[in-house]
């Protein structure tokens, strides 16, 4: 693939429990994104629904099976637009002993549903409180060419995350994020190296606002794979950013400093014999 990609992140705000208006929110801001040739646009984590619920049964009735109600929706939306969205909801599993409850991503187009993720790592926060760990390995997906992998938030504070997916082949890591106040680090700096360790395009799309009581950061970022941010929303208004990614940099993980003296590679440099300590 020569050509470029281009990719939106869409940091918006979010009301808590109204599914409806969030939905068409998202819809607005990937009518925009088209506009401006986005062929994939990112919405934060919870954006379907919120992310602040304080109880198991006050966050199930907004869950929904993946796919569902809304991957319907978008599907049509990205057959009108000829565009890919991943966008953040509650995804209701059916278990024995009672439903399931975890926090996902949908990545949706317009054939349908591509895939979902379910977030692993959860924190002591918000609706994570109350869902169910994620249960599925990590997969990168084939979007037009661009081999696409997913996390959400907490995901992007353990390195496994991203390496793994990388060593899949992604060319992309996707991260809709909710990052409250303590999360600046995060932003500011554990973003960059996501992509530069891994060579790859690091897109983390935070939303704005406040919901009961937290008051979330923005400062949404796309990273290009030597850590560099390409694009950076500010921190309290929503914001389209855009960025063109070129798979042929995430591919070629050799960086030459000085020819002949000085280079690197992350990937054939590894010594995975000695990282057993990792996984025990």
């Amino acid at each position: 693939m020569s050509e470029t990609f281009r990719i939106a992140g869409a940091q918006i705000d979010i009301q808590l429990g109204n599914k409806t208006a969030n939905l068409a929110h998202m819809i607005g801001k990937m009518e925009e994104a088209a506009a401006a040739s986005a062929r994939l646009v990112i919405f934060p984590e919870c954006a379907l629904t919120g992310y602040c619920f304080d109880s198991f049964e006050e966050g199930l009735p907004y869950a929904e099976p993946i796919p569902g109600e809304s991957t319907e929706q978008m599907q049509r939306v990205c057959q009108r637009l000829n565009l890919h969205v991943v966008y953040g909801l509650l995804e209701r599993c059916a278990a024995e002993g009672g439903p399931k409850m975890f926090n996902a991503a949908a990545l949706v187009g317009p054939a349908g549903l591509v895939a979902s993720y379910r977030k692993i790592h959860l924190p002591h926060l918000g609706v994570d409180h109350f869902v169910t760990p994620g249960d599925r390995p990590f997969a990168v997906h084939d979007l037009d060419g661009v081999r696409v992998g997913l996390n959400i938030c907490y995901d992007s504070a353990f390195p496994e995350s991203a390496r793994v997916m990388s060593l899949l082949g992604a060319d992309l890591i996707i991260l809709p994020t909710n990052f409250p106040p303590g999360a600046e680090c995060v932003i500011g700096h554990v973003i960059h190296a996501r992509a530069m360790e891994n060579g790859v395009y690091f897109a983390a799309v935070n939303r704005i606002g406040n919901e009961r009581g937290f008051e979330f950061l923005g400062g949404s970022k796309i990273c290009d794979p030597d850590g560099h941010a390409v694009a950076t929303a500010g921190v309290s208004e929503e914001a389209l950013i855009y960025a063109d990614l070129d798979v042929r940099r995430s591919r070629d993980k050799q960086r030459v400093r000085a020819p002949g003296r000085h280079s690197i590679n992350r990937f054939t440099d590894r010594r995975p014999e000695m990282y057993g300590r990792l996984v025990e």
